[in-house]
């Protein structure tokens, strides 16, 4: 029974250490902001009528 605690500890450290570092990358790290432009064809605004 002690192996197994010890393993549950340490998923449970190694899943919050991957929190931790996934949470510090949205928070921590700034991409600059562009603007994307995409042309739609004409056709995709019509209905389809059967």
């Amino acid at each position: 029974m002690p192996s197994l605690f010890r393993f549950l500890v340490f998923m449970g450290l190694l899943c919050g250490i991957g929190y931790v570092a996934v949470f510090a990358l949205a928070t921590f790290v700034k991409y600059p902001q562009r603007e994307i432009v995409v042309t739609v064809p004409p056709d995709k605004f019509l209905k389809h009528q059967r």
